[in-house]
């Protein structure tokens, strides 16, 4: 599988996304991925499925250096002792004695982002995370990260899809060597259902999400990880990564609206800010 070279860590670019598997739900799914060929997993503390996700891990008889497992710290966390301790609580839960990526889930108001990166760096710098990022983070955010903390960060995680541009931010994120990983890239399943995206898909002989996955895909620096519960969905998504869009495809869906923001929770940070 294609991927993407950051920070000293190898990235599949298609991964699998765990959000809404919680609990012993998420085993079967993280099983078929694997008995398919994924090796990039997605988890979080706040997911609660970490457990089920390395039950799945140590069944598969697969080994550890060939996957690629992240894994997040919920907002509430990021003080750097409490950090710490939910990152210990992770590993034991994965049944792991490392993960490959150690993100911020969400940036808190209060949060001192140097200290907070500082301790993630720390479990970097011990072989506990072999690399570190953030999610959803607004551009001051990352330019902050970037320009004056200067922590080196391997991925920033946010919401994109065909209805929402992260023009600015992938441009940003180029210059800056750090991969964006989209996650609802299918736009909480309603790319499913677009007639743009089901016109280009008829075209290819492929289905509307298959493009809107490709459609990221074929983005430089640019990762995906939808959620697939089903083998089905699983398969489809894999396949994705064959199809090659033309022109005519890009400009349709250039086309699309691009201000579509399907996850916004109360605590998410100011997204049009700019200094």
């Amino acid at each position: 599988m294609d991927a993407i070279e950051t920070q000293g860590v190898t990235i599949p670019r298609l991964g699998l996304g765990t959000f809404r598997m919680p609990g012993v739900s998420a085993q079967p799914a993280v099983e078929s991925a694997l008995s398919l060929g994924y090796r990039h997993l997605d988890t979080a503390a706040m997911y609660e499925n970490e457990a089920a996700v390395g039950t799945a891990i140590a069944s598969s008889g697969i080994h550890r250096r060939e996957l690629f497992v992240t894994t997040k710290v919920w907002h509430d966390q990021l003080a750097p002792e409490a950090l710490q301790r939910s990152f210990a609580a992770s590993l034991e839960k994965l049944k792991m004695d490392y993960v490959d990526l150690f993100l911020v889930h969400w940036p808190s108001a209060d949060m001192d982002i140097a200290a907070t990166l500082t301790a993630m760096a720390r479990l970097r710098e011990h072989g506990y995370a072999r690399a570190i990022g953030v999610c959803n983070f607004n551009m001051p955010m990352i330019r902050r990260v970037a320009e004056e903390i200067q922590v080196p960060i391997a991925v920033h995680q946010i919401e994109y899809h065909p209805y929402l541009s992260q023009a600015p931010m992938l441009q940003y994120l180029r210059g800056k060597g750090i991969a964006l990983t989209a996650y609802a890239p299918l736009a909480q399943g309603r790319a499913a259902s677009d007639p743009v995206l089901q016109s280009i898909g008829r075209k290819h002989n492929v289905s509307s999400s298959q493009v809107a996955i490709a459609w990221l895909l074929g983005q430089e620096g640019v990762i995906a990880i939808p959620k697939a519960a089903k083998i089905e969905s699983q398969t489809s998504n894999l396949s994705a990564t064959a199809v090659n869009l033309d022109e005519e495809d890009l400009a349709l869906i250039a086309a699309l609206p691009k201000d579509q923001r399907y996850v916004n929770p109360p605590f998410a940070c100011d997204w049009n800010a700019s200094v």
